[in-house]
C-alpha cells in the first residue's frame, strides 16, 4: 500500500516524527475500516512504539524504509533501520523470546515498574497485546528488518 524512506539522520534528529509518521499513516490506511478512528488508533499506537524502538538505535547513517501492506485482516509493517551487530544480536534475542513461556510475566511485571520499559518490553506488547506476529531479518551488514503482522482488521470494537 504504502512504502517510504527517510535518511536516518533525519528521522532521529527530531523525536516527534515518530508520532507524525505513524499518525498520518494510521488516518492514511484505515480509512476502509469499519470503524476507521478506532483503526486508526491502534495501528498508529502500535506504529508509534515501532519508530520508537528504530529511534532508540541512534545510529549516525543509513536510511529508515518502512513498507506498509495488507493481507484480508493483516496489516503488515516491514521497517528496515540501521544497527550496530551489538544491536541486531539484541533484536534477534528479544524476538526469540517474544515465544517464551515467561514472556507474559515478564511483560506484566514491567507494567508495575518505576522504570520506562526497554525496547524487548515494548515487542512483547505488541506480540501479547495486539497478537501481533514479529519476525526478524538481516538486511545487509548494517541493517535489520524488523516485520510485524497485525490483525488489527478482524476487530469488532
Amino acid at each position: 500500500m504504502i512504502e517510504f524512506d527517510i535518511e536516518f539522520r533525519s528521522f532521529i534528529s527530531d523525536w516527534q516524527h515518530c508520532d507524525h509518521i505513524s499518525s498520518y499513516l494510521a488516518r492514511t490506511i484505515s480509512h476502509n475500516r469499519p470503524d476507521s478512528v478506532l483503526y486508526s488508533n491502534l495501528y498508529s499506537s502500535a506504529f508509534n512504539e515501532l519508530l520508537e524502538v528504530a529511534f532508540r538505535t541512534r545510529h549516525p547513517a543509513g536510511v529508515l524504509a518502512c513498507k506498509l501492506s495488507r493481507d484480508g485482516d493483516r496489516d503488515r509493517i516491514e521497517l528496515t533501520f540501521p544497527c550496530t551487530e551489538e544491536e541486531r544480536q539484541f533484536y534477534q534475542y528479544a524476538v526469540s523470546q517474544i515465544q517464551d513461556t515467561s514472556a507474559r510475566e515478564r511483560y506484566l511485571v514491567s507494567l508495575s515498574g518505576d522504570v520506562a520499559p526497554s525496547r524487548d518490553i515494548v515487542l512483547l506488547e505488541l506480540a501479547l497485546d495486539y497478537n501481533a506476529g514479529l519476525s526478524l531479518e538481516t538486511t545487509d551488514a548494517d541493517s535489520i528488518t524488523l516485520t510485524v503482522d497485525l490483525p488489527l482488521g478482524g476487530l469488532e470494537n
